[in-house]
């Protein structure tokens, strides 16, 4: 299915890579892939047109940080998103290196962490993953941090605009083996967060609706407290328009969670061939080659990547192409279509183990039809949590704006929809987390919408 495409990346050393996110950091207007350096500069890959050229300035590139996961987000309601760098350099315990949070403050860019009163705020310990919510459904959004043996933090502006960390008053004071962090609508109109632990159980942490949180994994069946949880990604597995659950474990069996009647009710529904043990780190589901049918990749380490599709309605290996990369060091990958052609791009950093250069694939031209839907905050910034829905007949899709998944990643903040030989559909349905719906309906195929967020926190149908 993929096709290797290096040659379009203008500078590509071997290096230690973690992490990636998709955002705009020039504020162009356009996303870019920011990938983290371990022990080496961060880079942001912009498209020219050609191919792919580092625009990171000096202050992201941050060469002397040991970077490993990535998040963006708009904590300041400016429209602009900042950029939560996660710096680990040690296995767990306390740390040496700060975190980062940039900002642009008057064209110039800050280091929140910076300030002399985030001091003692400042995240000591060696996280594993962030993510980015709007909990109170506010459109001012929050970083979520899960440290490893370690409380969980969560970063976000008070009413005088500084720095504050919330993790008591949201009641996410987890400390847990927190590998793999991910945000979307699961039980309602909240935004809720799923916490994928290593030597501990998994943590299913429901929206209160207040901003709060509650562990519901035991209830959800989700625990699965003997496994080493890595990578994440909420997809809708059998297009019944609720959020399901891929995710991946290092050197044990992968997951399939499917909804199986009530809310908190799940049911496994990997095959024997998608659950076998590996070295997984992060899971990506996506339609890559439009063909209306969800793929789930998984980026390994020191084996072969993996790819299943829904054929069928059955989960079955797929042929990968040159993704498969029998030898590569994956330690972080992600998505999005920055060349504008309505197909996605995926991907993959190496490192830990050893520096290797990036990986870059595309999918083979196809005729099949496409939709991508970009929800905005009443700021303009991208709606991460938003929840998209698309109606055709009787098939209802659902995708979640991503705020945070894979391992140490962020996909681009936009659903998109394969849709194979359909050319007509029904509706769009967007669900913000403020609780405003709007309606979209007999949508054209083959483009990206742009949805603003509603005057007000009403149902609006265009």
């Amino acid at each position: 299915m993929f096709i290797a495409r290096n040659d379009l990346l203008y500078a590509n050393p071997d290096r230690m890579y973690y992490g990636i996110a998709v955002t705009d950091i020039d504020g162009d207007g356009l996303f870019e892939f920011v990938v983290a350096g371990f022990g080496y500069a961060n880079i942001a890959l912009k498209w020219t047109g050609r191919g792919y050229l580092d625009c990171a300035d000096a202050v992201i590139a941050d060469p002397q940080g040991q970077a490993i996961g990535l998040a963006a987000g708009d904590i300041d309601s400016d429209g602009i998103e900042e950029l939560y760098v996660l710096n680990s350099d040690t296995f767990a315990g306390a740390k040496q290196q700060s975190d980062r949070l940039y900002a642009l403050h008057g064209g110039a860019r800050v280091d929140l962490f910076a300030q002399p009163e985030a001091a003692v705020i400042a995240n000591t310990s060696a996280g594993r993953s962030v993510a980015v919510i709007d909990r109170m459904g506010s459109g001012r959004y929050a970083f979520v941090v899960a440290n490893y043996g370690a409380r969980m933090r969560v970063y976000e502006l008070d009413a005088q605009w500084r720095l504050t960390e919330q993790s008591r008053t949201a009641l996410l004071t987890y400390a847990s083996g927190g590998r793999g962090l991910a945000v979307g609508q699961l039980f309602g109109t909240d935004v809720d967060i799923l916490c994928i632990n290593e030597r501990g159980p998994n943590l299913v942490l429901a929206n209160a609706g207040d901003g709060t949180f509650t562990d519901v994994a035991a209830a959800c069946g989700l625990q699965d407290r003997l496994l080493h949880g890595r990578g994440v990604s909420l997809f809708d597995a059998n297009d019944d328009g609720r959020l399901d659950i891929a995710h991946g474990n290092w050197e044990g069996e992968q997951r399939l969670w499917v909804r199986d009647g009530g809310p908190y009710a799940f049911v496994d529904c990997s095959t024997a061939a998608y659950a076998t043990p590996g070295r997984v780190r992060t899971v990506i589901a996506a339609d890559f080659d439009n063909d209306g049918n969800p793929e789930i990749f998984f980026n390994c380490m020191g084996e072969p990547n993996r790819l299943f599709g829904r054929r069928n309605g059955n989960w079955v290996p797929l042929e990968m192409g040159d993704a498969r990369e029998a030898d590569g060091l994956g330690t972080g990958a992600a998505i999005a279509d920055l060349d504008g052609d309505g197909r996605l791009e995926l991907l993959i950093a190496h490192g830990e183990s050893a520096p290797q250069p990036l990986s870059l694939f595309h999918v083979a031209p196809n005729t099949n039809h496409w939709l991508r839907i970009r929800p905005l905050t009443r700021a303009g910034a991208p709606a991460r949590g938003a929840l998209v829905v698309v109606q055709l007949g009787e098939r209802s899709i659902a995708q979640s704006i991503d705020g945070g998944s894979g391992y140490l990643c962020q996909m681009e903040p936009i659903a998109h929809f394969g849709l194979g030989t359909v050319r007509d559909i029904d509706q769009v349905s967007i669900q913000w987390p403020s609780g405003a719906t709007t309606i979209i309906t007999r949508p054209h195929v083959d483009q990206v919408l742009i949805v603003p967020h509603p005057a007000v926190d009403d149902d609006q149908i265009v």
